[in-house]
């Protein structure tokens, strides 16, 4: 578990000491990046001057008693080696700045939400993050899943995963959202119905395990095939191919893009009531599955909004996947109910409307919603927007000054967060030395794409007050990966190994969630489920 060594614990302990002196600069540069993207001032200092009214501090531990002064030292004490390291079989350095990056982002969020807040009289004059709360946010389902009751029967272990390689030698990596084409592609191949199903679990539930043990038997198939022979088998199949980048490519601004729309409606804002946070008031419509559009909800949902999940009729599929928890807090995970600890950790607070939007009624009782609600946050294909009756033409007829936010991929078979990562060059930055370029099963693109469209709608509502118009958010798990590419740049270079500083690497998930040093950053639910707090500190 994580521990600290004697000189690095003294100058944490209590006032003004190295570690005080240690600014995280990526976070920093990340937030007043953001932040002046959007048009808002931003003065460096001891804290981030905001808007000339707002101060914003960032800093490595906040409010817990972890002894971290690097990146390293974070991911190290805060399970993200340990995660990220599930594919390799030990503890490994994620070799971006994936914490800071997030805490740049989720300081930004913050302060564009603080702003806001005082325009209908809130007090707020600082807010502050730190990195490690950044990544135990990050971490937050697989906090969950480990501290579940009966989680042992539900995670597959063990080293290994994509990407493939062909015949002439591409590197690929491989998305089968159905078991059919799984079952089709892989036969296709030549390889037997057996192997194939004993591959699918842990290839299915790599997302919410961060392990993709899969027999060599696969790994043999492809490297006995081309890959222009494999691109037509998986088109026919229903499968996607994305080949693995060799060089990063690095975000070129802002990473999503805010349009103005029409003129608000009559309700621009609404006061704000006691207690509520900062986006007190505010309801949000979200329309939503898997990881990334979940966790911009959440960020919502933390800062204080009424968010609303449109599910089908029967509860989202993904609430039923092991382990279970019956955990506390209202909402979709409350009312004493099993759900996925997984899919709590994502989606704790929010209400749920279930509805069927291939029907007539279904899509009636969505837009009846629409018509009370502040925003519309959804990660629908493109292609099927229209034919819902939820493109932002139709949207803004319903309710005029409706924010609407849409979360993608970034483009064709970008749909999920490793086919991203492969693409965009991030997979290139994150192996460990003398191997070649793959991605992390840690889902940083889905996580950071979360916090992005968060960042986006909340940048959007603070332009709605300011302007008195509507706003569209794009953002995207590219855009993301970009970010963390070229955050990546700006440090110089690869994270270092953990523990040199004197901070040991978690390994056991479940041990970090019960340590007293991290309390501050998690509450439980009744049988015990560990769940991440909101990262803010809001001061008036």
């Amino acid at each position: 578990m994580a521990a600290v060594s004697g000189a690095r614990a003294a100058a944490a302990g209590g006032g003004p000491g190295l570690l005080a002196a240690l600014r995280p600069v990526v976070a920093r540069e990340v937030a007043a990046g953001l932040l002046r993207g959007c048009g808002v001032g931003v003065v460096e200092g001891e804290l981030l001057e905001v808007g000339g009214e707002l101060g914003c501090r960032i800093s490595w531990a906040g409010p817990l008693g972890l002894a971290v002064g690097s990146e390293a030292d974070v991911q190290a004490a805060c399970g993200v080696m340990h995660v990220h390291g599930r594919r390799y079989g030990a503890p490994t350095p994620l070799r971006v700045d994936f914490a800071s990056v997030a805490a740049g982002v989720l300081a930004a969020t913050g302060a564009l939400a603080a702003l806001r807040a005082r325009r209908f009289g809130a007090a707020y004059r600082e807010v502050g993050v730190s990195v490690a709360q950044a990544a135990l946010f990050g971490l937050a389902q697989y906090l969950a899943a480990a501290t579940a009751p009966g989680q042992e029967c539900a995670e597959p272990s063990g080293a290994g995963g994509p990407p493939f390689v062909a015949a002439d030698g591409v590197r690929f990596e491989l998305e089968a959202l159905a078991a059919d084409g799984w079952l089709r592609f892989w036969s296709e191949l030549g390889v037997g119905r057996r192997v194939v199903g004993l591959a699918w679990l842990p290839f299915q539930a790599r997302y919410g395990t961060a392990s993709c043990p899969l027999p060599e038997e696969l790994f043999a198939a492809t490297r006995a095939v081309g890959y222009r022979r494999l691109v037509r088998v998986a088109a026919e199949c229903g499968v996607e191919l994305t080949v693995v980048a060799a060089r990063p490519a690095v975000l070129g601004g802002m990473p999503w893009r805010l349009r103005a729309g029409g003129v608000a409606g009559p309700e621009r804002g609404r006061e704000l009531g006691s207690g509520e946070g900062p986006l007190g008031g505010v309801r949000v419509v979200e329309i939503a599955r898997r990881v990334q559009g979940p966790v911009a909800g959440r960020v919502l949902a933390l800062l204080g909004a009424e968010v609303v999940r449109v599910e089908p009729v029967g509860g989202d599929p993904l609430r039923g996947v092991p382990p279970m928890t019956v955990a506390g807090g209202g909402g979709v995970a409350g009312g004493g109910v099993a759900v996925s600890a997984r899919f709590a950790a994502l989606n704790r607070g929010k209400g749920v409307l279930e509805a069927d939007l291939r029907s007539a009624e279904g899509r009636s009782a969505v837009r009846e919603l629409l018509r009370r609600s502040d925003v519309l946050l959804h990660s629908l294909a493109p292609a099927k927007v229209a034919g819902l009756g939820l493109d932002a033409a139709a949207v803004a007829a319903l309710r005029p000054g409706l924010v609407y936010a849409q979360a993608s991929g970034g483009g064709p078979g970008l749909s999920t967060d490793y086919p991203v990562q492969a693409h965009s060059g991030l997979a290139a930055l994150l192996a460990p030395d003398g191997l070649p370029p793959r991605p992390t099963l840690l889902t940083v693109c889905d996580v950071l794409g979360g916090l992005v469209c968060a960042a986006g709608t909340v940048a959007a509502l603070e332009a709605r007050e300011r302007t008195g118009r509507a706003q569209r958010v794009e953002s995207s798990l590219l855009s993301a990966a970009r970010l963390l590419c070229g955050a990546a740049n700006r440090a110089g270079g690869a994270v270092g190994a953990g523990g040199e500083g004197g901070v040991a690497v978690c390994t056991d998930l479940a041990v970090l969630a019960r340590d007293p040093r991290v309390a501050a950053a998690l509450e439980f639910g009744a049988d015990g489920c560990a769940f991440v707090r909101a990262p803010w500190e809001f001061g008036t």
